[in-house]
């Protein structure tokens, strides 16, 4: 017959788990702002997100608004070229 846990042993194991977990996925969320190509417009998009903040029809519109974001939470504004490379790197880090 196979040996069973203790209660006591399970749960020490689960919460274990849930904490290894917790280590990895509490990386440190920026306030970057990227300016980037959106379909055949101009989005600003916080790093690390896959929805974009706004949607502007002018690159100079839409890194008008990615600066005043960076700057209220001291952040950088990547700006992208049409074709997704890194054009310009602004800091508003004090």
């Amino acid at each position: 017959m196979p040996e069973t846990k203790s209660w006591l042993r399970v749960l020490i194991e689960l919460l274990e788990a849930f904490f290894e977990s917790s280590r990895t996925i509490n990386k440190k969320r920026t306030w970057h702002q990227h300016v980037v190509p959106y379909e055949e417009d101009w989005a600003v998009r916080r790093e690390g997100n896959k929805r974009i903040t706004s949607k502007h029809r002018k690159q100079s519109t839409a890194i008008r608004k990615a600066k005043t974001l960076a700057k209220k939470h001291k952040a950088d504004v990547v700006i992208h070229r049409a074709d997704g490379t890194i054009r310009d790197r602004i800091n508003y880090d004090d």
